[in-house]
């Protein structure tokens, strides 16, 4: 008995001893809790869409276009009488020449190379002279017309330059509308012009350079003029411009009304004004000229306000082309209409702000 008692105070004792020798397990470390905030992760913006830099750029106007156009020039004659007024389709042309004509008229010379509205109605169409033809030469362009002086025919033919007249050679291109009288409701449209120049084997692709822009100045404030007349001869016909201040271009006014385009009701603007002056000479007693665009003489460019004196040229590669202090003159890309004004005063005398 007393065996068994001192067995079990054996056991018992070596089991408190064999727990006093195990450790407790020490609990883990509470994780350090961080006083950092958490980085904030911005929103990926989307790349900002690229402005489209453009390989190409429109011959006439200094344009940027997504597609190349090599399109030949047509320059087209137009009526500029007060029965042909408002005409249709000069909205699309690149240029417009304003050339005195017989009686102290003036006629337009539109050139039309980069627009692609094909279909858009152009005229009144009206007869050419040598002095038109020498603009057209200028920009190596197809001139179309209805008809001719005897001396403008014997350039045509002699030189063998390239044209589509209404009467002599190109019919088809034209057609006459029934809501003016003749000769003042003849028109055409770029497409019937060039399949005209197809049939004739006619080159349809441009040989020219161009002219020079300005593209660094486009933020600059505008200058101060913001309105001009113009005179050419008769006391009867005045144009003048008036300056867009929110498109920076000139609006074109005929006679104190804004002259606008007659199928469409848009009036007529250009980012460039220019003046040349040069002689004219009357040739016969039906008032026909002789106009001098070869020799060179004075000119003003007016873009946004500012005015430039400068000189016009016919320079080497046959363009009129306008120079300050020896350096071609750059325009500001856009629409230019040019204003062939007669030499007997000076030319601010015809050009007034």
């Amino acid at each position: 008995m007393k065996k068994n008692v001192k067995l079990m105070f054996l056991i018992v004792f070596i089991i408190i001893l064999a727990g006093c020798s195990i450790k407790k397990a020490e609990p883990a470390p509470e994780e350090a809790i961080s006083t950092t905030p958490a980085p904030t992760i911005e929103p990926l913006e989307p790349e900002p869409t690229p402005t489209p830099i453009y390989d190409h750029i429109a011959l006439l106007t200094g344009v940027p276009t997504e597609h190349e156009n090599i399109n030949r020039p047509i320059a087209v004659l137009i009526n500029n009488l007060k029965p042909a007024r408002p005409q249709s389709g000069l909205q699309e042309a690149d240029i417009i020449w304003e050339v005195l004509a017989e009686g102290g008229i003036t006629r337009l010379v539109a050139i039309f190379q980069s627009t692609n509205e094909s279909e858009v109605v152009i005229g009144p169409v009206r007869s050419n002279r040598p002095y038109f033809i020498d603009i057209a030469d200028s920009y190596n362009a197809v001139i179309a017309h209805a008809g001719a002086s005897t001396d403008a025919y014997g350039i045509l033919q002699k030189q063998k330059k390239p044209y589509l007249d209404e009467i002599s050679n190109a019919g088809p291109a034209y057609w006459r509308s029934k809501d003016r009288k003749a000769p003042h409701n003849l028109y055409t449209n770029l497409a019937k012009l060039r399949e005209q120049m197809d049939k004739k084997s006619y080159n349809n692709e441009a040989t020219i350079k161009g002219y020079a822009y300005e593209y660094e100045n486009e933020q600059q404030q505008l200058g101060e003029i913001k309105k001009l007349d113009v005179k050419f001869q008769l006391d009867s016909y005045k144009v003048s411009y008036e300056l867009d201040e929110e498109n920076k271009q000139y609006i074109r006014f005929v006679n104190n009304e804004q002259h606008k385009d007659k199928d469409t009701d848009q009036v007529l603007g250009a980012k460039n004004l220019v003046f040349l002056q040069t002689k004219h000479t009357v040739l016969d007693s039906e008032g026909r000229l002789e106009v001098d665009l070869k020799s060179g003489g004075e000119a003003i460019v007016i873009s946004e306000g500012y005015m430039k004196e400068v000189k016009w040229i016919k320079a080497e590669d046959g363009m009129i082309r306008f120079t300050q202090d020896g350096e071609e003159v750059k325009f500001m890309p856009g629409k230019t209409y040019f204003h062939v004004l007669p030499t007997g005063k000076p030319i601010l005398e015809h050009v007034k702000f």
